[in-house]
């Protein structure tokens, strides 16, 4: 069954969702467990000759190590233990390198269900590019945000 199980965590709320999930898959089969924030990469912003502002890139390490911990103590909360890696680049690319590395069996991420065709179209899927590339199962707590169309 599942003995290393990868949770890609942002601290949204469809990833505090699969946080919860990611817990009771882990306390049935008795897997480890770790939880990984990615930093998503920015185009660089150059301004006069070629400076790039850094503030930027740094708040938001520190506001994804933030979110990093916060998921580590609600699953101590919950009797889980895990270990935690910060990670900076492409979401997708980095949780499947990750779990490639780590030799995970299993991630476990968010997903927010767009609430119209449109929102659809323009923000894309994370967690349906994750599964073209992930090198194992994949595990996607859904959360719904408007009333299904029956489609």
């Amino acid at each position: 069954m599942f003995k290393r199980i990868l949770l890609a965590y942002d601290g949204s709320e469809s990833g505090r969702r699969a946080l919860l999930e990611c817990g009771e898959v882990a306390s049935l089969t008795k897997a480890d467990i770790k939880l990984l924030a990615v930093t998503p990469s920015m185009p660089p912003v150059y301004v006069g000759e070629g400076f790039v502002p850094t503030d930027s890139l740094d708040a938001e390490k520190e506001r994804y190590r933030e979110v990093l911990e916060d998921g580590i103590a609600q699953l101590a909360a919950r009797g889980s233990i895990c270990q935690g890696q910060l990670s900076f680049g492409e979401p997708v690319d980095e949780i499947a390198r990750v779990a490639r590395e780590w030799g995970a069996d299993l991630i476990v991420m968010g997903h927010r269900r767009a609430s119209s065709w449109a929102e659809r179209w323009w923000r894309g899927s994370l967690s349906r590019s994750l599964v073209e590339i992930a090198p194992c199962s994949v595990l996607i707590a859904v959360i719904t945000t408007a009333a299904p169309t029956g489609r």
